[in-house]
């Protein structure tokens, strides 16, 4: 019997970083990649069992965060990191205060952090 993968869905408008994303994530997790927040949005809408996102923060015509509080909005249930090449800023210290986001990472990637806390979200 094989055992169903968890699905992740990551948000970033860079190729590279999706593509090592994906390569680095898809060995664990059933991975769901969007260019953009709005194909981000369309991907929750038609796949309502994804329990955790990753988003970048910083992308064309709708940022991670503006995202992550349409999709909180509709898809509640889910936990929500932003991945960030900035500094801890203002935006980002509100969002956790907020419980908009569960976690932030830094850029470059520390992949290990990452995958912990990921499943750590989903065992909550």
């Amino acid at each position: 019997m094989t055992e169903t993968k968890r699905k992740l869905l990551y948000v970033e408008d860079e190729k590279l970083n999706r593509m090592l994303f994906d390569k680095i994530f898809s060995k664990k997790y059933d991975v769901y990649i969007a260019e953009s927040g709005e194909q981000g949005l369309d991907i929750l809408m038609d796949h309502d069992d994804i329990p955790v996102v990753v988003s970048d923060l910083k992308m064309p015509h709708m940022d991670g965060l503006e995202f992550i509080g349409i999709a909180k909005n509709k898809h509640p249930q889910i936990k929500y990191f932003i991945l960030t090449g900035f500094d801890m800023n203002e935006d980002i210290d509100i969002a956790l205060k907020e419980n908009l986001i569960h976690q932030y990472f830094m850029k470059p990637c520390n992949f290990n952090e990452i995958d912990m806390a990921i499943d750590n979200a989903m065992h909550l």
